[in-house]
């Protein structure tokens, strides 16, 4: 996975940029393609905010996540909430693709509706 970072009113840290490595490079394991990731690291007042842009051949995750006073907090929620959405968006394309699907082709029977004579009385006829 290739990760790249951007501090916005931020000292730049390699401390910070291992956590990130460290939290991040496990979700590789997680795609069938190499991604890209683009993490903005920014602080407003007193509140640290964590960004982030993932694509993946097909997924694009957009997460964004803030922190009072601890900005490896926001890190770690943002690093759950991606692998969370990763998670969800595999098991929609697992279901998706599972076999055992019933056909309106193969089995006409199985979604007819109900028979529309019943509900006419016998003296009259339908139009």
């Amino acid at each position: 996975m290739q990760i790249s970072v951007t501090f916005k009113n931020i000292e730049p840290s390699n401390a910070v940029k291992d956590h990130i490595n460290e939290k991040f490079g496990k979700m590789d394991k997680m795609l069938d393609h190499p991604a890209d990731a683009h993490i903005v690291l920014s602080t407003q007042k007193l509140t640290h905010i964590a960004d982030i842009n993932l694509n993946c051949d097909k997924i694009k995750i957009h997460a964004r996540e803030e922190a009072e006073n601890n900005l490896y907090a926001a890190i770690d929620t943002l690093a759950d909430k991606v692998r969370l959405q990763i998670t969800k968006i595999k098991d929609k394309q697992r279901r998706h693709l599972a076999g055992d699907k019933a056909s309106i082709k193969s089995d006409p029977g199985l979604f007819a509706g109900p028979d529309m004579d019943d509900d006419v009385p016998q003296g009259e006829q339908r139009l």
